[in-house]
This record gives C-alpha cells, sequence and structure tokens, in this order.
C-alpha cells in the first residue's frame, strides 16, 4: 500500500516534468491551412457568354476539383507521421535533444505512445546492456502515464518508468536525460519522504557532467531546478548563487533570467 502512494506521487512529478519540458520547446506554426492566394482569382472569375459556355464551365470546375485534390494529397503527406524513424531518434546517440522532443511529440499526437512501448520493450529485451534504449523506454513510460486517467494504473506505469530509468543510468552514469527526469520526479516528491538530499546530488551531478561538454540549450534545465530545490529547503542565496551562473552559462534563458529579478 505505501508503495502505491508512493508512486500515485511520483505520477504528479512526471506529469509536471512533462510541463517543465513542454516550456523549453519552440511554438511551430502551420501553414497547412491558408488559402492558396494564386488560385483563387481563377476560381472566382466566371466563364465568359458564349456558346460552349457549359463545357469551359464544366472544364473550369474539373480543373479546381483536381487542383483541390493535389492540395489535399500534398496537406496530407505534410502530416505524415514515421513512426519507425521516430523511434530509431529516440534511441540515437545523434539526434539532438531538440529532435528526440519533436518526436516524443509526434508519437503522442499520432496516439501511438502505447505502440512505442511496446516496439521499445521489445528492442531492450534483444539488448539489455542498451542504455540508450532503456531510457527511451523509461521516457516513453512517462509520457503515457500524463495521458492516463486512471490512478492504479498511472501507478505501475510509474513505476515501471523509475526502475527502467534507474537501469539506464546504471548502464551508462553519464546518459543526461534520465538522470534529468528522474531528478525532477524525485523533485515532486512530499518533503516528509526527505528526498531533497538526493535531489541535489542528482542536478549537482548532471551540473558538473554537462559543463566538461558542449553545451547544449537543455543544460540550463539543472540549474534552473536545483535553485528551486534549494529554494524549498529555505536555502535562498543558495538558489539565487545556482540561477546566477546559470544565468552567466545560458543568458537566452528567460526562466533563469526572471528568477534573478525576484
Amino acid at each position: 500500500m505505501k508503495r502505491m502512494i508512493l508512486a500515485v506521487v511520483a505520477v504528479g512529478a512526471l506529469i509536471g516534468l512533462g510541463l517543465a519540458m513542454n516550456r523549453s520547446k519552440m511554438a511551430a506554426v502551420s501553414e497547412m491551412e491558408k488559402p492558396t492566394e494564386a488560385a483563387s482569382p481563377t476560381a472566382r472569375r466566371e466563364p465568359p457568354p458564349m456558346n460552349g459556355g457549359g463545357e469551359l464551365r464544366q472544364g473550369a470546375t474539373q480543373q479546381k476539383s483536381r487542383a483541390e485534390g493535389s492540395a489535399g494529397g500534398a496537406a496530407a503527406a505534410e502530416v505524415h507521421f514515421d513512426f519507425s524513424q521516430a523511434i530509431d531518434t529516440l534511441v540515437s546517440r545523434r539526434a539532438s535533444f531538440r529532435d528526440k522532443q519533436a518526436a516524443w511529440d509526434g508519437l503522442k499526437e499520432a496516439g501511438q505512445l502505447d505502440q512505442a512501448i511496446s516496439e521499445l520493450e521489445q528492442r531492450v529485451a534483444n539488448d539489455p546492456q542498451s542504455a540508450d534504449l532503456a531510457a527511451a523506454l523509461g521516457i516513453a513510460c512517462m509520457k503515457k502515464c500524463a495521458t492516463m486517467a486512471d490512478v492504479r494504473d498511472q501507478a505501475i506505469l510509474a513505476m515501471k518508468a523509475d526502475k527502467t530509468l534507474e537501469t539506464a543510468l546504471k548502464l551508462d552514469p553519464s546518459n543526461w536525460e534520465p538522470r534529468f527526469i528522474k531528478a525532477v520526479g524525485l523533485s515532486h516528491w512530499p518533503a516528509n519522504m526527505n528526498k531533497s538530499p538526493e535531489v541535489v546530488q542528482e542536478f549537482l551531478t548532471l551540473i558538473q557532467q554537462q559543463e566538461g561538454q558542449p553545451k547544449e540549450p537543455q543544460f540550463a534545465q539543472p540549474y534552473l531546478w536545483l535553485g528551486k530545490e534549494y529554494e524549498k529547503a529555505g536555502q535562498r542565496d543558495y538558489a539565487v548563487q545556482v540561477w546566477q551562473r546559470g544565468a552567466a552559462l545560458f543568458p537566452e534563458n528567460k526562466e533563469l533570467q526572471n528568477k534573478l529579478v525576484k
């Protein structure tokens, strides 16, 4: 019973993580529904009043239908989602963090998170020593948790996510994504569970690891979350120091900049 309660708490953490990650993504503007102005004058022009006008009108109608069909086909091609390519992106060391987030968004919008979990489970079974596969499976379970309504089902999947992320870190302690997700999840546990020291250590480890690597936009997040953890513990001075360092390294990050003007 106690483990079930803790798992339910973890669900809130996973959903909170999803919201945090969404804030860091850039908005995309779709052009698919904009009218094609070049075609509109032709569509509005009346056929000339002459013999055979009916045939002209019929030809114009057929031409318009063909044009609309072609446009519809192009739109359908634009929204086509490649499931296999998305999975390959999620487990690739060459894919950027932004590419992986786009793949996760595509799977969610296509309603294919369940298929992703099944596919990743099969790949993990075939290659249990792959940290990238374990990390992707853990994140897939987390993403699915955020879409579920049944608390018990969420709890079961949350426990699976946590266990799988831990496996990924045992296989590769330097893997950024699973450590970040696990740390943010722990930060949402109730204060009486005394997870704060572990949260602080996880974020400090992340910062230490990433400061020895080429800078990437997502590396701003551990500074933000570590500062929040210090602030929750009543250590505002430490929080400000962490945010200042993060803001100096990532001046484009508005969340960190805003923390320093409060």
